[in-house]
């Protein structure tokens, strides 16, 4: 600030009266809107005060075990002292590799540096509690371990205009302008959350679906109230004679699948001569609102198995489950293999769980007091659960990536967001009907009721051994949805031939890595043992996309190769069809 010449520090005293001024209106409009955290967090739904009381009575009834933390605490900040001293004698240390803290201030600045160290002892500190204290019930510990990674994420010196270096210099820089530009986009974010605080990760006014994103040729060639059936065009004169039918998550949209030609698999599918159709589930409004599980089956799958038959000219079908749509696809299998409907002749499932033992971190919404919050928004919102509300979920189990690098980029940098499709799907948020998300949360998450032979299907209980037909099981090393041990305990809930492959990545990436991009690698073991991590220390890791192991499994299993037959017009429009354009805003459901 002292070194401003007079004329630079008028204009930074301007622009900040601006800022003071857009401040004051961000206020007010977050006041008369629903609040940062939405109109159910009033009080604590999900009891994050009873998890924090539980880790300090554990504490408090158990001397040995205070001790221990507290002798942790002292020995963090002693070696911090130490080694600040050390450094000031030999210069400062090498870079962190957190990349929060990778402008070169955070080590060559002794200021910087200290608070970056003293932030680092108290949050590993403080995320190392829970695990400590004796005694603690598991849904506790998992709620208590959840919610103080948030707050230490939070509590990081990198979120605040103050103690970031890189927001500081560019606030000198510009004369105060980057935190009014911030501010400006603050307040268009609240306003386009009507009063509550929805990050704008890109700019989602270059895509336009069919044209620039999700362009694959083809026809929906079935609908009813809940699916639209899309077959791709043929790019070969030969094709398999068996189609690949995908069941997508109904969280979020199909076209991941199919964002740019570069990297969509529905388009390599294609060239290698595979027939492919794809469901496009319809987002929750005053129609599908009410549906069940059961309607997800009976409309979803069944019907999508049927109508692919139909339009292919088949005896059978392969299929695909990514993610929930591959819980449901598992929990069809099962009725169908109590039925003996023998359609389906083999299922890949993507980033998928039947298995919930090990879910990670989205079973703090499944114990009673997270499925309390769920159902009264659900409640609140005609029946739905709002995709608004799981854009915001799934960006709060990766805060550093999701939230608070834009918070830093956008609103203290005030840099606009930029393009990417990626992001742009992200932000194309489904409604979901509230009977089928609270029976996930409290039947598979809560209750594991699916590998367990409990869970009911349109009136028949299904045991998910009784599936014999060969099954792949892809895992993501780093997913943070359906975590790696987890979708590996759903490879040995079947009772047939299950193959299993872990690729590098997450979620998305690990699924979507298109084999010409060069990027990642898989892991390949024939023999499935009890856990994942004995499966992965005597895995093979093969560079690359998993891509064409996949497709080495699947060929022999798609049939002798004949005439490629084109997508009949059906009059009900071409692909990616209507329901996958229909966007959040477009839906009014009756409260």
């Amino acid at each position: 600030m002292m070194s401003q010449d007079p004329a630079r520090l008028q204009v930074l005293m301007t622009t900040l009266s601006l800022a003071n001024v857009e401040s004051q209106g961000l206020l007010a409009d977050v006041m008369m809107g629903s609040g940062p955290l939405g109109t159910v967090s009033q009080g604590d739904p999900m009891r994050v005060g009873e998890a924090f009381r539980a880790v300090g009575w554990s504490f408090a009834t158990n001397p040995a075990a205070m001790f221990n933390a507290n002798l942790e605490l002292m020995t963090g900040w002693m070696k911090l002292w130490q080694e600040m001293a050390m450094e000031a004698v030999s210069g400062p240390a090498e870079k962190e590799k957190d990349k929060r803290f990778s402008d070169p201030e955070w080590a060559s600045n002794p200021g910087f540096r200290f608070i970056r160290k003293a932030y680092e002892v108290n949050a590993n500190w403080m995320n190392s509690l829970a695990d400590q204290a004796p005694g603690l019930p598991e849904n506790l510990q998992l709620r208590a371990k959840f919610f103080t990674q948030l707050l230490t994420d939070t509590l990081s010196p990198t979120n605040y205009l103050g103690s970031n270096p890189t927001a500081l210099r560019a606030f000198f820089e510009t004369g105060g302008q980057s935190v009014l530009d911030g501010l400006r986009l603050a307040r268009a974010d609240v306003k386009k959350g009507g009063g509550k605080l929805y990050i704008s990760q890109t700019d989602e006014t270059p895509f336009k679906l069919g044209e620039n994103i999700a362009t694959a040729p083809g026809q929906v060639v079935f609908r009813n109230d809940l699916i639209e059936l899309i077959h791709y065009a043929p790019t070969q004169e030969k094709t398999y004679s068996r189609p690949l039918l995908i069941f997508p998550p109904w969280i979020n949209k199909f076209y991941i699948l199919d964002l740019q030609e570069k990297n969509s698999m529905i388009r390599w599918l294609v060239d290698k001569g595979v027939p492919v159709f794809v469901v496009s589930w319809r987002s929750a409004d005053e129609v599908t609102q009410d549906y069940t599980w059961d309607d997800y089956v009976q409309k979803g799958a069944y019907a999508a198995v049927e109508a692919t038959m139909q339009a292919a000219g088949a005896t059978g079908v392969n299929t695909v489950g990514y993610c929930i749509g591959g819980t449901m696809l598992s929990s069809a299998l099962g009725h169908m293999a109590k039925t003996g409907y023998d359609k389906i002749k083999s299922a890949t499932f993507f980033a998928s769980q039947s298995d919930f033992e090990l879910a990670g971190d989205l079973k703090v919404f499944t114990d009673g007091p997270g499925r309390g919050y769920i159902n009264g928004i659900i409640e609140e919102n005609g029946g739905v659960m709002p995709g608004s509300m799981m854009y915001e979920t799934f960006n709060w189990l990766r805060p550093i990536d999701l939230v608070w690098r834009y918070v830093i980029d956008e609103y203290m940098l005030g840099k606009s967001p930029r393009p990417f499709d990626l992001l742009y799907w992200n932000a194309d948020q489904t409604n979901i009907p509230g009977k089928v998300h609270q029976r996930y949360l409290k039947d598979c998450y809560d209750e594991n009721r699916l590998s367990t032979g409990s869970f009911e299907v349109l009136g028949e209980t299904v045991n998910l051994k009784d599936v014999k037909i060969p099954i792949m099981v892809q895992a993501s090393k780093d997913d943070h949805i359906c975590p790696f041990e987890s979708v590996y305990r759903t490879a040995l809930v079947f009772g047939g031939d299950t193959k299993f492959v872990l690729s590098g990545s997450g979620h998305i990436a690990g699924v979507v890595n298109h084999p010409d991009a060069n990027k990642y690698q898989h892991w390949l073991n024939p023999d499935l043992t009890e856990t994942g991590g004995e499966w992965l220390e005597n895995a093979e890791e093969v560079p690359g996309s998993w891509w064409p192991t996949w497709w080495d499994w699947l060929r022999p299993k798609s049939g002798r190769k004949v005439d490629a037959k084109q997508p009949k017009d059906m009059g009900l429009g071409a692909a990616p069809g209507n329901y996958a354009k229909v966007r959040l805003a477009d839906i009014k459901l009756p409260l």
